[in-house]
């Protein structure tokens, strides 16, 4: 669903020229106006809108009806004319009333951050799933828009207050359908909630670990998806170029298989819409046994990057950040500082010195596939970390048990007595589950 294409629009099409704006307000954000409007200009690209100027606005004091000053305003409307742009995208959320008067001023249209994004993943997304999350929060979001399509019968409104007119009655109307659908929608996913955890619980029954890819958007999380399995996720220097979540089986030395999940990017200030709509596929990073966090440790927002992104996974329950998390608790997680090929000299050599001090870092090029074989180890090092050698009987004629025990496991030592074969082997307590619930 396109937030473009309302009832009081004429829709927009790719290709589209657009100003963005960006209000900045005092300890709003540790990252550089520089850095956010080349953001806000790289998620507009990704649904192939031509972004012809771009402005960042000091706020001392954030107008109820504008946001912006009224000066700020004029500014604004005059680039848009100047640049002949269409649209205008403000990098902060509007309220309705906000949106409409600086369409009234502008005579342009105006989206802000979270319809943006909400457009964004409306294109994206290629699963029935995904379709019914974005939707979800897309009706979420413009539920307190309706206003907005219906100001022409406003004139029409009448009665003592307590009634309302025939415009106010046919918003009434569309609000009770919007929160129809979003129920119906709501049931729908918590079905595929249910399913995930059905998939989640036997795959936890299955002989062999999960690795999730987690990560801000355009960190390489796909390239190096791709470098590790082989498989042609789309992949390309785009914000949010995933949206749906792939999965793929990996070997890795000393693990018969392993199975990689590609997951959807993060971003700052994520609207809370998408998170609570796409809380069914985030939950898939809660039953990983390890968390790789790809970072592009090239970008100079790199660590504020970070930050936003283990806020997110805070909120659906992993991490250090997780309001119930206890130290230790949960999968492992470790940084993957990718795009190290795009690193000068001396910034690569201080990065790598860096990673050396860490226990939990891998230093790599998804790209060009130096660093990527590390990671393989590292991983299945991680996998083994608190295996302890197990005594177990196992049926002589049961290969398939004894073939598992070589494949997942560090064989010592085995012997026959009668008809049962006891094997000593080092492994770990989650690898005992999986071996004992085959």
């Amino acid at each position: 669903m396109s937030v473009f294409n309302r009832e009081d629009d004429d829709g927009l099409s790719r290709g589209a020229r657009a100003l963005v704006a960006l209000p900045e307000r005092a300890g709003d954000n540790p990252r550089s106006a520089e850095a956010r409007l080349d953001e806000a200009a790289g998620l507009a690209a990704a649904i192939g809108v031509d972004v012809v100027e771009k402005l960042a606005f000091r706020l001392r004091d954030p107008k109820p009806a504008t946001l912006f000053g009224s000066g700020q305003v004029d500014q604004i409307a005059l680039a848009a004319r100047m640049g002949e742009a269409e649209l205008i995208i403000v990098d902060a959320a509007l309220t309705p009333i906000q949106q409409r008067n600086l369409e009234k001023a502008t005579e342009a249209k105006v989206i802000d951050r979270t319809g943006l994004i909400l457009e964004i993943f409306g294109e994206r997304a290629a699963t029935a799933e995904g379709r019914l999350q974005v939707e979800l929060a897309h009706l979420d979001y413009q539920a307190g828009r309706l206003v907005r399509s219906w100001t022409h019968l406003e004139r029409q409104r009448g009665g003592f207050g307590f009634l309302g007119g025939p415009g106010e009655t046919q918003i009434e109307a569309d609000r009770r359908l919007i929160r129809d659908r979003m129920a119906k929608l709501r049931r729908e996913l918590e079905q595929v909630r249910r399913t995930r955890g059905l998939h989640r619980a036997r795959r936890q029954r299955a002989p062999w670990p999960v690795i999730a890819l987690v990560g801000y958007t355009n960190a390489g999380k796909s390239t190096l998806f791709n470098r590790m399995t082989g498989a042609k996720v789309m992949a390309e220097d785009l914000l949010f170029a995933t949206l749906d979540p792939t999965m793929r089986q990996i070997s890795l030395p000393g693990l018969d298989k392993a199975i990689l999940s590609d997951t959807v990017g993060f971003v700052s200030d994520l609207p809370t819409q998408l998170v609570a709509a796409f809380r069914a596929t985030l939950e898939e990073v809660t039953g990983a046994d390890i968390i790789l966090h790809v970072r592009d440790i090239a970008h100079p927002d790199s660590d504020a990057q970070a930050g936003d992104v283990l806020a997110v996974l805070g909120e659906i329950g992993v991490g250090p950040k997780a309001p119930d998390a206890e130290a230790g608790e949960g999968a492992p997680i470790i940084e993957v500082w990718n795009k190290i090929d795009m690193l000068d000299e001396d910034s690569r050599a201080a990065t790598l010195a860096e990673a050396e001090r860490r226990e939990d870092v891998v230093t790599l090029s998804a790209l060009t596939g130096d660093g990527v074989e590390d990671l393989r180890r590292f991983v299945s090092d991680r996998l083994s970390t608190g295996n302890r050698v197990r005594t177990l009987s196992v049926p002589v004629g049961d290969g398939a048990a004894l073939a598992w025990l070589h494949a997942n496991g560090e064989v010592i030592g085995q012997e026959v007595e009668g008809d049962m074969m006891i094997v000593e082997v080092r492994l770990s307590d989650k690898d005992l589950a999986r071996f004992e619930a085959r």
